[in-house]
């Protein structure tokens, strides 16, 4: 009992800044214990832990046209079994990166490459890189493994992402 100099469990919280309107965002402790938010404020996870345990919070599910991002959400409740209050979620409106190829020949593939992400293109059409970017950020397709017998070029292949709308980027291949 606290009240008998003994600790007691610690609630696990923070605050969400710059969620938009209509949206939710979905944090997780440990690996469990979901947790939605639905508007900008206080937050605290339904499940309490004891002094000496450690704590990890992260976004399970990013809510749409937007990347959520945390800071100080890790760490070991004190020996007192604090309340863990300082956790910040904060959200940013995203964009995806993608665009059209032509051109490919039949049976080849190219590679493309955009912050780290490798995407292999085997068909002419419509492609996305997986996952969003934050509004402001920059983007860079670049081909990294040319087809067998052909050259492919990159158009508007470099810019800053827009929230909420796709980056269109032209693969054309020779």
């Amino acid at each position: 009992m606290a009240s008998c100099g003994g600790t007691s469990d610690a609630t696990i919280g923070g605050t969400l800044t710059g969620l938009t309107t209509g949206t939710s965002v979905v944090l997780q402790n440990n690996g469990a214990d979901p947790l939605t938010l639905s508007a900008d404020g206080t937050f605290v996870f339904a499940t309490s832990l004891a002094s000496g345990d450690a704590y990890d919070v992260t976004v399970r599910t990013q809510p749409l046209g937007q990347s959520c991002g945390v800071s100080k959400g890790s760490g070991t409740v004190d020996s007192n079994g604090s309340d863990v209050t300082d956790i910040a979620v904060s959200c940013a409106l995203s964009s995806s990166v993608g665009g059209t190829l032509a051109g490919l020949g039949s049976g080849r593939s190219v590679t493309l490459l955009n912050a780290g992400q490798t995407l292999v293109l085997a068909e002419n059409g419509l492609f996305s890189f997986p996952g969003v970017l934050p509004a402001g950020s920059t983007y860079r397709v670049t081909i990294s493994v040319q087809p067998a017998g052909q050259r492919c070029d990159v158009v508007n292949g470099s810019g800053i992402v827009v929230a909420d709308v796709m980056a269109t980027v032209a693969v054309t291949c020779n």
